[in-house]
């Protein structure tokens, strides 16, 4: 018998992991059957309409692969999820039902998808150079920190002359830039509508204590407040580099990723890599 090592970490991918036919591992699971079924729409169908598809469909994979292991495992010794793998961690460590995780994941990917229409913006991936360098020309550029996700690997947010600025102005700090294929300006104060939205969707979820501690992307500490922190979390960094080394100072030798590709491994490795 296999049994996973208390030494061992989930992780779970958020929006920009996902690929066509990811679900093929799992077309019979009833999980992802029953998804299919709350949400009314196959968001597999559809995974180019964007946020409002690829969401629900990233997080029925990563609970799919999560309840396909071996249930005779030991519980991990933590868990954490990049902005929306938060929801998959959450559901999988039983502070929120699959249900209402489903119309959770839902209700945040439309409200993301309306506040990107309502106040239009983006991202960029800003790889390379000096962390304190990306950050000033941030403040110089009105950008947010949206994704400090790894050494050399930082991504900002924020209205779209901005971020043309900084992909102009990249080479001056010596990094190179990568526009995000994304809807909007996720993680920055242009999502204060979803936000809100969300707040609301959540007030009406029943949240339970977690069965092992899942780490906040704005805290890079355990949940306390689930709701609060999940609302709040929509305008925050994701502070992946430090949750890694969160992880790591719990005691986690092993990360797993739970969901499709392997972006959470990279970045683990370059995070840990750095850190020796």
């Amino acid at each position: 018998m296999h049994t996973m090592p208390t030494t061992t970490a989930m992780l779970f991918p958020g929006q920009g992991s996902h690929s066509e036919g990811m679900h093929k591992p799992f077309d019979d699971h009833p999980l992802l059957k029953r998804g299919i079924e709350l949400l009314g729409f196959d968001p597999f169908d559809s995974l180019a309409e964007g946020t409002r598809t690829q969401q629900p469909a990233l997080f029925l994979c990563s609970i799919a692969q999560w309840a396909s292991r071996d249930h005779d495992a030991a519980d991990p010794l933590a868990a954490a999820g990049h902005s929306l793998g938060e929801y998959a961690a959450l559901t999988a460590a039983g502070a929120i039902d699959f249900d209402d995780g489903v119309r959770l994941v839902r209700a945040r990917a439309q409200a993301m998808a309306d506040a990107a229409a309502l106040q239009p913006g983006g991202m960029v991936a800003l790889l390379g150079g000096e962390r304190d360098d990306v950050y000033e020309l941030a403040a110089q550029l009105d950008l947010s920190l949206a994704n400090d996700n790894a050494p050399g690997q930082i991504v900002l947010s924020g209205a779209m002359a901005g971020i043309d600025a900084a992909v102009q102005r990249a080479d001056e700090i010596g990094c190179r830039a990568r526009k995000l294929a994304v809807a909007g300006a996720f993680h920055s104060p242009l999502m204060a509508p979803a936000a809100d939205a969300l707040s609301r969707a959540l007030d009406e979820t029943p949240i339970r204590e977690p069965a092992f501690p899942v780490l906040s992307n704005g805290s890079t500490r355990p949940f306390q407040d689930i709701r609060r922190e999940l609302a709040e979390n929509l305008l925050k960094p994701v502070r992946w580099r430090e949750i890694l080394l969160e992880l790591q100072s719990l005691g986690v030798e092993q990360f797993v990723e739970c969901g499709p590709g392997s972006v959470l491994r990279g970045l683990v490795k370059r995070t840990l890599r750095a850190a020796a």
